[in-house]
């Protein structure tokens, strides 16, 4: 399932997909894949445990896009967003949720 088309001036042009299955949010680059996985630990909970984004990617705004990506699933879900991931922790520390 195809989650969310994303284009910004500063971040690669990318499809994001969620990937239930695998509890992940890919985008594929180039031959490699980036993601942003995440574990549901409770009802009514999602943790956002790991990102990555090939080296060669990096710097680009896609970790941002993936980010957006599950937060925008975890509203659209009514779930409580937990962030293991260092990397969701800084965005939502500069970005906070209603």
């Amino acid at each position: 399932m195809i989650y969310k088309y994303i284009k910004t001036q500063e971040a690669m042009e990318l499809h994001i997909i969620h990937e239930e299955k695998y509890q992940q949010f890919t985008a594929k680059i180039g031959d490699d894949e980036a993601e942003l996985a995440y574990a549901l630990p409770e009802e009514g909970v999602i943790d956002f445990t790991h990102t990555y984004v090939p080296e060669n990617a990096r710097g680009k705004g896609i970790v941002t896009q993936l980010i957006e990506a599950g937060l925008a699933y975890a509203q659209q879900q009514h779930l409580k967003v937990k962030a293991s991931c260092p990397a969701v922790t800084k965005y939502l520390k500069s970005h906070p949720q209603p």
